[in-house]
């Protein structure tokens, strides 16, 4: 059946009710593929959130479900116009998802509110389909020139009428320590200077890093020098141990922090009781991101801080020390250039002689 077909056959009966019991068993088969090729646990929620609303969309827009066949590009060209918002005449700005379907996408909670959505978060679930298409060996409609073309044209458009791709503000040297200056308050400034100060001088860990890691990953050389190890990360899924040094104040930090854990074993990064006892259970996630969004407000920063602010502050101070990019990615682990070009390269022309070719002129005031 043709996507024309199915707009027809849609048009002639009721509009499909969304079950959220069987969308969400739809997106865990679905996502079942990225278990298996060792997708980390933290990538795997975010994929499979991703394809619940692919499988949403498609019940109510096609009255199909996400299953066992590739999806022709000219459905991912619908899912592109339904939710990227484009500019009109009037200045006005539209986008060609039914409001019908858009309430019922909300009230099944696989929408968060009615309207357009971000470029970077159809941008992901795009990626995320693609993934999908090519894990079970299919090819994808996302790599069709026109949906590129699409996709291309309308960030374009967003770009011309002042919408820009919104990106964590990095925490480099400056923000960072400020951060740091506000972990004066007991046991949790103790945690939160070692989890900073490993997550930033350790290469920028991700949030999912920083969770996995447990008492027997770390090890000193000397009163200066730790070395953490990593397992399975996003990028490197082979499970070998890969050790990274921590110096300095933050192989001190750890120390500290080492010195008011409990137990030899369990997660290296836990959550506190009242009165800053430790608990067993390790951080999630997400409170790894509140961590950093609480020392920002503390130390009075204006930004857009989240756990990758530390992943991103990393690879831009860098750039700016001058650091070679090599070494830098030998330290986050990027598998790509082009990921961790565009923070190195906006680190690196700070100090760049090519911004300062004009002489500054005399102060006449």
């Amino acid at each position: 059946m043709n996507v024309l077909e199915l707009t027809v056959q849609l048009q002639l009966i009721d509009e499909p009710l969304l079950n959220p019991q069987e969308l969400a068993l739809i997106a865990q088969e679905a996502a079942s593929g990225f278990v298996a090729s060792g997708t980390a646990a933290n990538t795997v929620r975010s994929y499979q959130s991703a394809l619940t609303y692919w499988s949403a969309w498609l019940r109510l827009r096609y009255g199909v479900a996400l299953g066992d066949a590739p999806l022709p590009p000219a459905v991912v060209i619908q899912f592109i116009v339904d939710h990227l918002s484009r500019p009109l005449e009037d200045g006005s700005w539209t986008h060609l998802l039914p409001p019908a379907i858009d309430a019922a996408l909300v009230e099944a909670k696989v929408k968060a509110k009615r309207g357009a959505l971000s470029h970077n978060t159809v941008s992901h679930r795009l990626a995320v389909l693609s993934k999908w298409h090519r894990l079970n060996e299919w090819e994808s409609p996302v790599e069709a020139s026109a949906v590129k073309t699409l996709l291309r044209d309308a960030r374009k458009a967003q770009v011309r009428q002042g919408v820009s791709v919104r990106k964590k503000t990095a925490l480099v040297v400056e923000p960072l320590e400020a951060m740091l200056a506000t972990c004066t308050d007991g046991v949790r400034g103790v945690r939160d200077r070692a989890l900073l100060l490993l997550a930033w001088s350790g290469g920028g860990r991700r949030r999912s890093e920083l969770v996995a890691l447990q008492m027997q990953d770390v090890r000193s050389l000397d009163e200066d020098t730790w070395l953490y190890a990593l397992g399975s990360t996003k990028t490197d899924t082979s499970g070998e141990r890969r050790e990274k040094p921590l110096r300095g104040q933050a192989a001190r930090a750890l120390r500290d922090w080492l010195g008011v854990i409990p137990t030899a074993r369990g997660p290296l990064f836990r959550r506190l009781y009242r009165g800053g006892k430790v608990s067993p259970m390790g951080l999630s996630t997400d409170q790894v991101a509140r961590i950093v969004q609480r020392r920002a407000k503390l130390a009075g920063l204006s930004g857009d801080w989240a756990a990758h602010s530390l992943r991103s502050g990393f690879v831009t101070e860098a750039g700016r020390q001058g650091v070679p990019l090599g070494e830098v990615m030998a330290m986050t682990e990027h598998r790509s250039v082009n990921t961790v070009m565009g923070y190195f390269q906006a680190g690196a022309l700070l100090s760049s002689r090519a911004t300062s070719l004009l002489p500054d002129a005399p102060d006449l005031s």
